[in-house]
């Protein structure tokens, strides 16, 4: 951290700056220059914060210069990590489609759901147990009869599955069915005690980006769960909320590469969720590919018009189909495979 000072600073306010500083064990650099001292600490400056000292006598400004993310940032660990889902690589050359409905309803839903994403050639599928609404009198989700049914419906097909959990309550009953990948929903990014629960498990993470969260604060989150011990968390952009009213949320192309350059974590998109619209999806799919997205979130359902929750995002499994052909030519073209 550089703590920078007035023009006039005196030197009893300089050497307050300085007792700080090693209070916390770390060593101080002074530099004097002709129109400002500068002040470095030296050591584990995470131990600091700007607020320490922006409001110390004399001084102008204060600013770390490393990041506040060490575990899962790519300063620290440059080759990309590949989390393994039982034997499916996600952040290796495959791209990987996680395909399903945005919730579970019945067994004869999520049955077919289970066919159809199994023969569009996918290995993991998604499905709501637990849904968060914004009206408190919309479905919000079977609970844990939905995790039943869905690990029924993708164990007949070998499929690995993805449900979201947002009660840390909840986490030991996920663990009892085996859910393979646990995701944190956009309203749970800042959830930290929720964050904390999952980094002491050994369960792969998607970690959804919060409807306005900026890249360092959705780092920042992966942080609290690596910081438990846990490793193995996936990066999910799904649309960012803006002034804009056309489509439901604005997806954020451009977080894909720089995702990529701070962090060594896998990032996949959830098209679904950005466009808000069936049709919106297939090219949000194929530019979120392009741009170097490690897998897609992609909502089908068996019959989109009678889906109880999002029926208008939802594919039928023949658009679902037809999806995964055009991304093969798409992954092909930059050296990938689907």
């Amino acid at each position: 951290m550089i703590i920078v000072m007035n023009n006039g600073a005196t030197e009893e306010q300089i050497e307050t700056v300085v007792a700080k500083i090693r209070s916390f064990d770390l060593d101080a650099n002074v530099s004097r220059g002709t129109e400002r001292t500068v002040i470095g600490a030296i050591g584990n400056e995470r131990k600091l914060s700007p607020e320490m000292f922006d409001t110390l006598s004399g001084v102008e400004y204060s600013m770390h210069i490393v990041k506040q993310y060490k575990i899962v940032s790519r300063e620290w660990h440059r080759d990309n990590s590949i989390i393994n889902v039982g034997d499916v690589a996600i952040g290796g050359d495959q791209v990987q489609v996680i395909g399903g409905p945005c919730s579970v309803e019945t067994q004869e839903q999520m049955d077919s759901a289970a066919q159809h994403v199994s023969d569009a050639g996918c290995r993991l599928m998604r499905g709501g147990a637990f849904k968060p609404r914004t009206s408190p009198y919309t479905f919000q989700g079977n609970g844990e009869e939905g995790l039943k049914m869905f690990r029924k419906a993708a164990d007949k097909h070998n499929l690995r599955i993805v449900t979201e959990l947002m009660d840390a309550r909840m986490l030991d009953t996920f663990l009892e069915y085996d859910v393979d990948v646990i995701q944190i929903g956009t309203r749970s990014m800042q959830n930290f005690e929720l964050l904390k629960e999952v980094g002491r498990i050994n369960k792969p993470v998607i970690l959804k980006r919060g409807m306005s969260a900026t890249v360092s604060e959705w780092l920042m989150a992966a942080e609290y769960i690596a910081a438990g011990g846990n490793h193995n968390i996936i990066f999910c952009e799904r649309g960012i909320r803006t002034f804009e009213t056309a489509y439901r949320n604005v997806m954020d192309v451009t977080c894909i590469p720089v995702l990529k350059k701070e962090t060594h974590l896998p990032v996949i998109v959830d098209p679904s969720h950005a466009g808000g619209k069936a049709w919106m999806v297939p090219a949000l799919a194929r530019a979120a590919v392009a741009a170097g997205a490690d897998g897609l979130l992609v909502e089908t359902h068996p019959n989109p018009c009678e889906a109880w929750c999002d029926a208008d995002q939802a594919l039928n499994p023949e658009e679902f189909r037809d999806l995964m052909g055009s991304l093969q030519g798409i992954a092909a073209v930059i050296g990938r495979s689907l």
